[in-house]
């Protein structure tokens, strides 16, 4: 008798769980690969939701011609959620967000409103990823979802790649992730760098190259390929890149005449001291790497090689001391010096807080650089079709 019973209770189990009561179905969704958010004025935001189009070319009708992969939708409101309903008037579906890749920020939009309220609900909604990437767009950012990728299926994609690349391997930008920036937003020094995306000089083809620099929520500067390579530097955010350097005793001061290594391996470490109210900080940087250039200089002696690692060292300092005089100048703790005085000293931080704008554009550097030939290549220390001297 029990066993019946049994199998009954099961079955009125079972019972309950069948049905689809909450499915969704897909062609009751859009799903999101991009966002451009741009201030029109005071009172109005404009986004530009770039939505993956999953058509084929036979269902399209057009063979011979590909449909896009990305279709854009404009709406405007004063509050992102008032824009975000328009959506579904003016696409027919619901925007699903957890597929998305960028997040563009105009220009003037991040000089103008604090992004910590722009950014607000991708952070609060359930169905934004904290992996995605926010942008800084020169100008305005929507536009630039009508540029076409490359080689992705879609602008948003194309642009993760272009900046995922570019951090990892040339330095020309550094990535940051959705939650990452929420962290050093809520850190002590409360400043941050988001990749700058930006005209190359060939309509319409854009490049993500340089940071936009972010003080309390706002942005307040651009570095430039050569100062956010220093940045990536001491921020120990450099994996592998390029660095050119002048050739010894360049007489003649050609722009051609550099030469170039490749970085393999690289470490930096920032150690700051408090002595009163004087900061001082030690830069501790160690690069190893194999010659990707020659153009003038002959290394066949360990003292050659010596001569060409000192001017590798020269040229990275001097790089390094041009971005440490621009933030000085601008006030602003982009390397975080301040987070590190926080954690070590939270009671010291308290006391230093209310004036350490000032305390970091006074602050002493000191740089230490080591740079370590690995290998000459296949010639040996000697340009391409030369003979050993």
């Amino acid at each position: 008798m029990k066993r019946p019973l049994s199998l009954l209770a099961l079955l009125l189990a079972l019972s309950l769980l069948c049905g689809c009561w909450d499915n969704k179905e897909l062609d009751e969704y859009g799903y999101v690969q991009a966002i451009a958010i741009d201030m029109i004025d005071e009172h109005q935001i404009q986004i530009t939701t770039h939505f993956y189009n999953p058509s084929s070319n036979i269902e399209m009708g057009n063979v011979g011609n590909p449909a896009p992969k990305g279709i854009n939708i404009v709406t405007t409101g004063e509050t992102f959620f008032d824009a975000m309903r328009e959506i579904p008037s003016k696409f027919g579906r619901k925007a699903k967000w957890d597929h998305m890749r960028v997040i563009l920020l105009g220009e003037q939009l991040a000089r103008s409103l604090n992004i910590r309220e722009v950014l607000d609900f991708f952070s609060r909604d359930h169905e934004p990823r904290g992996t995605i990437l926010p942008i800084i767009a020169q100008h305005s950012a929507g536009h630039y979802l009508d540029i076409k990728p490359f080689i992705e299926q879609t602008i948003g994609q194309q642009f993760k790649r272009m900046e995922m690349s570019g951090t990892q391997f040339s330095a020309e930008t550094s990535s940051i992730p959705l939650y990452d920036l929420a962290i050093q937003l809520s850190s002590p020094s409360k400043t941050s760098t988001i990749p700058y995306l930006h005209n190359d000089g060939t309509e319409p083809k854009a490049i993500i190259s340089g940071v936009a620099l972010i003080r309390d929520g706002r942005m307040v500067g651009v570095l430039k390929e050569p100062d956010t390579e220093a940045f990536m530097m001491l921020t120990n955010k450099y994996k592998y890149g390029v660095l050119e350097f002048p050739c010894l005793n360049n007489v003649n001061h050609r722009i051609q005449d550099k030469e170039s290594l490749e970085v393999l391996s690289f470490n930096s470490r920032l150690s700051p001291t408090i002595k009163g109210d004087a900061i001082h900080v030690i830069a501790d940087i160690a690069i190893e790497g194999t010659i990707g250039e020659l153009r003038c200089s002959h290394l066949k002696t360990s003292k050659d090689v010596e001569q060409f690692e000192e001017a590798i060292t020269q040229q990275v300092e001097k790089q390094i001391q041009h971005l440490l005089a621009l933030l000085q100048k601008k006030k602003l703790d982009a390397l975080g010096i301040g987070n590190q005085i926080f954690r070590k000293h939270p009671k010291l931080w308290r006391q230093l807080e209310p004036e350490w704008d000032s305390l970091i554009a006074e602050s002493q550097f000191e740089v230490h650089v080591d740079v370590s030939v690995l290998s000459t290549g296949m010639n040996a220390g000697t340009l391409f079709g030369t003979k050993e001297k």
